[in-house]
């Protein structure tokens, strides 16, 4: 089994830089064009350089790949096309060595509709007890014909599926993901039993995918829900998303993550908008973090960016009790890349750019390098954690535009690609500059890299000073030497409309550049820069940390 850190803070996540490993994008190490764990490990000393503290890995396990891994049909195995569980224990024991913790996915709403529960349900007659592992309900209108409610699948239409035995089961994604059934004491001691085999292999933490979904109300009738989690009443009553029900399941993983030392840790991902009800996922007694998404969802404005930090450090405030760390991201497996996203005008929503295939509008690759680069330094400068994801380091652009046949969205596919797919962000990365896939494999690539990803290549950046990839590297070993707990943020004031500026407790500051002029930027020692200054001026669209004199 592999090391863990018994020495390290428990809380060392409050302050964590994690990078997102989406394993069959990152490395493929045995030339059958899917990046697996062997891949990932092979990388360990890229990312110990890059200077992240832990990796979360998102799903490894045996799948028909309907949903890239996250429709999982065995949580305790890996899919033999990723590796074994031999290389899992390999994998964590090299990235302990270089003192990098791992982060593993667990998906609780579904399984695959190949897991050996489901087959079983299937195969049983409606009433069975092989069904109660799962959503099963007669349906409606003449005969049973009509699905039972108008719930709505994320991945588009109907969340019902009927079976040939005229039943319908639930699937808040895609149709081969059916939901899970949390009132049943088989679903909770499974789950259970899996956190504590992961940890007992030396996984640090764990990413609990959609944590807001799993506790439904079945009771009858059903209640009418069309709008998914966009618009969830505030006080734990919605029939499908964020019932006060969940949070037992959350202190019963409490109570196993409190069984190993350092105790394991973990954090929430659900979608819905942020509110007073987001931070119950991250009390001390249940997950400890959870996700805020608001950043990731900002357009390239002041106003927003400002608008966002400050809401989120209020709210991180008001609920200390909860314990929890600020999060912060700006790329992830599931949106269009921020290098993209950011150079949208304010009115273009990215997922309606994903549907025109990038076409309209046309953006310009170096205004979203330059906002990206800036973004993220402000991001690195703000107390809490920063999860980034896989690519980001390089300036990846998202690919809109690839072939309609190398699709492999549910998203996309179930709407004939009216709804926009996340294919676009999910391209294996370039590792060199040169070979059919940019050094990712031997092989051909699950999906198809564009020629223009050659100047972004690793092993182009490495040795540039000026490189994106050497802008994180410098800004993560410089956070490590300024970050500290308090989580005070001072606002300064400017007459500049354009200009987000914020202090330390410490005395360092950084300044955003949003305008279209450069900035003056105070007396001191310039610490780091996304750009380089303009005679002692930040340039428009980018960011400066700096320590003015008399600072700590």
């Amino acid at each position: 089994m592999s090391a863990s850190f018994p020495s390290a803070p428990a809380d060392w996540w409050r302050s964590a830089v994690v990078y997102q490993i989406y394993p069959r994008s990152f490395a493929d190490s045995d030339g059958d064009g899917i990046g697996d764990l062997a891949g990932a490990r092979a990388r360990l000393d890229y990312l110990a350089d890059l200077g992240v503290d832990a990796i979360w890995l998102t799903p490894f396990y045996p799948s028909p790949l309907v949903d890239g891994g996250y429709d999982v049909a065995d949580y305790q195995d890996v899919d033999p096309r990723l590796g074994t569980l031999q290389d899992v224990d390999a994998l964590v024991l090299a990235a302990h060595r270089r003192g990098i913790r791992v982060i593993v996915d667990i998906v609780p709403n579904h399984t695959s509709d190949q897991h050996p529960w489901f087959r079983a349900a299937r195969a049983a007659p409606p009433g069975d007890p092989a069904r109660r592992r799962y959503h099963f309900h007669d349906g409606s209108g003449p005969d049973g014909a009509e699905p039972p409610s108008d719930w709505r699948s994320h991945f588009g239409g109907s969340a019902w599926e009927r079976l040939p035995d005229g039943q319908w089961y639930l699937h808040l994604f895609s149709r081969e993901q059916p939901d899970l059934n949390w009132d049943d004491p088989d679903v909770r001691q499974y789950f259970q039993d899996t956190l504590r085999f992961w940890a007992d292999r030396g996984i640090d933490g764990f990413r609990v995918d959609v944590a807001h979904a799993l506790a439904k109300d079945m009771s009858e009738p059903l209640r009418s829900q069309p709008t998914l989690d966009a618009a969830l009443p505030q006080d734990g009553t919605d029939p499908l998303y964020d019932r006060d029900e969940v949070h037992e399941v959350y202190r019963s993983w409490r109570r196993v993550f409190e069984e190993y030392d350092p105790p394991r840790m973990a954090v929430a991902e659900t979608w819905a908008p942020t509110n007073d009800r987001t931070y119950l996922y991250a009390r001390p007694t249940e997950l400890g973090q959870v996700f805020d998404f608001s950043l990731l969802k900002s357009a390239w404005s002041r106003d927003s960016f400002l608008g966002v930090v400050r809401r989120a450090l209020a709210d991180h405030a008001r609920h200390a009790d909860a314990g929890g760390g600020l999060t912060w991201v700006l790329s992830s497996h599931d949106v269009p890349r921020h290098a993209s996203r950011l150079a949208l005008p304010p009115d273009v929503a990215p997922e309606d750019w994903v549907r025109t295939r990038g076409a309209s509008p046309r953006i310009d690759l170096e205004t979203g390098r330059r906002r990206a680069r800036a973004a993220t330094l402000m991001m690195l400068a703000l107390p809490g954690s920063a999860y980034l994801y896989q690519g980001e380091e390089l300036g990846l652009p998202e690919v809109p535009d690839l072939p309609l046949e190398a699709l492999q969205d549910p998203i996309g596919r179930r709407s004939d690609h009216d709804l926009p797919g996340r294919d676009g962000c999910r391209v294996p990365l370039p590792w060199t500059s040169t070979g059919p896939t940019f050094g990712f494999s031997t092989g051909r690539s699950w999906l198809p890299q564009p020629p223009s990803f050659a100047p972004y290549a690793a092993d182009v950046q490495t040795d540039d000073p000026a490189s994106t990839l050497t802008l994180y590297r410098r800004a993560i070993a410089l956070r490590k030497a300024l970050q500290e707990p308090d989580t005070t943020v001072t606002w300064l004031s400017t007459d500049d409309p354009g200009v987000l500026h914020f202090r330390r407790s410490n005395g360092w500051e950084c300044l955003v550049n949003f305008g279209t002029v450069p900035s003056e930027l105070p007396d001191g020692q310039v610490l780091l820069s996304s750009e380089p200054l303009d005679g002692g001026k930040v340039p428009p669209e980018s960011t400066a940390w700096f320590r003015r004199p008399g600072a700590e």
